[in-house]
């Protein structure tokens, strides 16, 4: 595909599916939107910006559901949009897409307050993904090349969550999205 269709079809995936909520007060595209704000805003790279942006991308690529994880279903979207992301973007975006929820176990068990400040969807869905790291997989989890990159995405996405905040369109980020894609 050539960049500018791989653009076209990730933001189709999210007219089509990103008005569904997760568990928040916001939109699965509001959600996306923020977190990639908060990186541009605090001069992050473009990379992290990006990855900021599409980490939940793998939420939009099911059908069972708004409510999944009150169902008791953990639907591994960090593996399923890391590896479709992966055939069209290099390892610095994808592999922090694929660590974000893993980031969420390893700040738990790392991070004294961590858990307390989760929201409670965050909270539900941690359940489901293992609970806090052990201190073995925290310490295999930190000799990962993307771990750093992973944790400082994790935390985007546990603050774009307002349901009042204002952030551009999906559409202004079409260029960076588009300028990571591999030809």
């Amino acid at each position: 595909m050539k960049p500018a269709d791989v653009v076209h079809e990730i933001l189709s995936v999210y007219r089509r599916n990103g008005h569904r909520m997760y568990g928040e007060s916001i939109t699965e595209t509001q959600h996306a939107l923020q977190c990639a704000t908060f990186a541009q805003r605090e001069g992050q790279s473009p990379e992290i910006i990006v990855a900021s942006l599409l980490h939940d991308y793998g939420h939009l690529l099911h059908d069972l559901g708004e409510d999944v994880a009150d169902k008791g279903i953990d639907t591994r979207h960090e593996h399923v949009g890391a590896n479709r992301l992966s055939a069209w973007f290099p390892p610095s975006i994808v592999e922090p897409i694929r660590l974000h929820a893993a980031s969420k176990r390893y700040l738990c068990f790392k991070e004294a307050g961590y858990f307390e400040d989760l929201s409670d969807a965050s909270r539900k869905s941690l359940a489901l993904q293992g609970g806090p790291m052990s201190p073995d997989e925290a310490a295999a989890f930190e000799r990962l090349p993307q771990f750093e990159i992973a944790v400082t995405v994790r935390r985007y996405d546990d603050r774009g969550k307002d349901p009042d905040m204002i952030t551009p369109p999906m559409e202004a980020f079409a260029p960076l999205i588009e300028s990571f894609v591999v030809r």
